[in-house]
């Protein structure tokens, strides 16, 4: 079986009716038994754009990870609001087992404002070439392979470590993963936030994503963006963590929360 790269499985996303899409996972986009969520969201998020022209920018993005899905899935999309300015619309990808991923997409045109700022300065952290690999040779989940990851501070996964917000720098390796959907799937490459805190291997699972997009400029310099990601929280079984990705100038373009389910 070939190992398609991001934007080849974008690319083979196909339309077999109307707001019904189809498209093949490979293993080399799995984690664990189930897809790397950020693929599923991307992949939700590439079918409403493709289904829909004409959109205002995307605003916002809620994304539950229902059960396990992979190998070949069905995307139904479906408006369910379109207001003057906003517009809201759901995607949900299916597999053998049922429903996997269910998305909400919230898209807006913008409207004049008396407010223009940005609240949250990125921090000083090592650059790219002072930073160390962020998994050992050979570790990591399968879907890791296809990115590459240095860690700005912070611990590494499964390290014991008693630190509970990393900074990382991540890219696509696939050079053409450079739009949208793109960011939406590289955005959930940090692994949950209390993971280098375990002091051995334990299931984790991602529950729901909530992503708020701050800019429609998503360039950023040879592909690298930097991630934030901090535990709130961690007790009964659960995590819930705070997450955010700046550009290579250091403009913010992604605040996000991520709920985890915790098997340590």
């Amino acid at each position: 079986m070939s190992q398609p790269s991001f934007s080849e499985l974008l690319d083979n996303l196909d339309s077999v009716s109307p707001e019904s899409w189809s498209v093949t996972i490979t293993p080399n986009w799995m984690q664990g038994r189930t897809t790397y969520g950020g693929l599923s969201a991307a992949l939700c998020l590439q079918a409403v754009l493709q289904e829909y022209s004409d959109l205002p920018p995307l605003r916002s993005a809620q994304i539950n990870f229902i059960g396990p899905v992979g190998g070949t899935v069905s995307i139904k999309t479906s408006i369910l609001r379109q207001g003057r300015s906003v517009c809201f619309i759901s995607a949900e990808m299916w597999g053998e087992k049922g429903l996997g991923t269910h998305a909400v997409f919230c898209f807006g045109a913008k409207r004049e404002s008396r407010l223009n700022s940005d609240f949250t300065s990125r921090p000083t952290v090592p650059n790219i070439a002072d930073s160390v690999e962020f998994f050992d040779t050979g570790q990591g989940p399968e879907f890791a392979r296809n990115y590459d990851c240095v860690l700005a501070s912070g611990g590494r996964p499964i390290s014991g470590s008693k630190i509970s917000e990393h900074y990382i720098w991540v890219r696509h390796k696939d050079r053409q993963a450079n739009n949208l959907a793109a960011l939406v799937g590289i955005a959930d490459m940090p692994p949950p936030a209390v993971l280098p805190m375990f002091e051995d291997f334990a299931p984790i699972s991602s529950m729901n994503w909530t992503l708020n997009f701050l800019s429609e400029d998503i360039s950023t310099e040879d592909g690298w963006w930097l991630m934030r990601s901090a535990a709130e929280h961690a007790r009964d079984g659960y995590s819930s963590q705070d997450m955010q990705v700046w550009n290579s100038e250091g403009k913010l373009v992604i605040s996000a929360l991520q709920s985890v389910a915790l098997f340590y």
